[in-house]
């Protein structure tokens, strides 16, 4: 345990026998109650929802929930992605998000989006370092914050090719 030691932070699916964990971290990070089809959501995104921990801590999480488009293609929604303020700034949601972002890629995901309070610019300028753009405001999206008003930030996904091999 020497100085410039490399924090290591592991990442966990959601399951039945550790939905609590991911329930506790919403607990302690957002505002907002969520009700039972946010975790239903959560399980049924397979490993688009995970937990980050750092020494068998639960320090944070992203959830998501799949929409599936007529045309057969699949948004991302990412419903929540939080880090307890005592591990921000170790990489931790950086982790969580490239996590998502690379699973995007590699399945027909055609874009991925959210909805982050207006007053939220350490959140919004996070998304902006990984190409998520604002694509519009919603007023009164929520019932019990002020300012009531959210921005929905969206990435279009580029889709990572198979290389064929023996291919001109």
């Amino acid at each position: 345990m020497g100085a410039g030691r490399e924090i290591a932070i592991s990442l966990d699916g959601v399951r039945d026998k550790n939905m609590m964990q991911l329930k506790k971290i919403n607990t302690a990070i957002f505002p907002v109650r969520y009700n039972d089809k946010y975790y239903t959501d959560a399980i049924a995104s397979g490993d688009f929802t995970r937990l980050a921990y750092y020494s068998d801590i639960c320090v944070g999480s992203i959830a998501c929930r799949l929409e599936k488009k007529e045309s057969g293609a699949v948004r991302v929604y990412i419903m929540t992605l939080g880090v307890l303020a005592p591990y921000r700034g170790l990489g931790t949601g950086t982790k969580l998000l490239n996590h998502v972002l690379d699973l995007c890629a590699k399945q027909n995901v055609i874009d991925i989006y959210l909805h982050v309070h207006t007053i939220n610019e350490e959140a919004i300028n996070f998304y902006k370092k990984f190409g998520f753009e604002v694509t519009d405001k919603i007023s009164n999206y929520y019932t019990n914050i002020n300012p009531p008003d959210c921005f929905v930030l969206t990435k279009v996904i580029t889709q990572t090719k198979k290389q064929t091999v023996g291919a001109v």
